[in-house]
């Protein structure tokens, strides 16, 4: 079973549950992912809807810290179930040690030597391990194998 398919029966369940709160969430993420296959022109395979899970996760981390500081606790923790049904469609994550050692295997293979390679390091490691580790882990470990 797809994880776009396991997402629309985790939508009949919430349904048959009467649960508004993930059922709301759970609308929003199949929206997302109709939106962009009109948009594309294309059918979403898995890696595509992590992808899609990660982007709408970021923007929850973003939307909890600006309503913590401008002191709306209501709507941060709004936001933060939203994040926790999300997160359980993403794939079990990687370590930090794990990420370490994909990135550092990464810069040998690629050659890379200083900053100035950065760019590249990142491209190899954003397509070997999207949707596995979160970027912002891999960006520090790249900076450190590179430092």
């Amino acid at each position: 079973m797809s994880l776009k398919d396991q997402i629309t029966e985790d939508m009949k369940t919430a349904m048959r549950a009467k649960d508004s709160e993930r059922l709301g969430t759970i609308r929003l993420l199949l929206a997302a992912c109709k939106q962009r296959e009109v948009d594309e022109r294309i059918v979403l395979d898995d890696a595509a809807v992590v992808a899609l899970v990660d982007k709408l996760i970021k923007q929850r981390k973003d939307s909890i810290a600006a309503y913590t500081s401008a002191n709306r606790p209501e709507l941060a923790d709004k936001e933060a179930a939203e994040m926790r049904v999300l997160q359980a469609y993403l794939p079990q994550r990687m370590s930090a040690e794990e990420v370490l050692t994909h990135v550092q295997g990464l810069v040998a293979e690629l050659g890379a030597k200083g900053p100035g390679d950065m760019g590249r390091v990142m491209a190899a490691a954003k397509t070997l391990l999207a949707g596995k580790a979160e970027m912002s882990a891999v960006s520090a470990a790249v900076k450190a194998a590179l430092a």
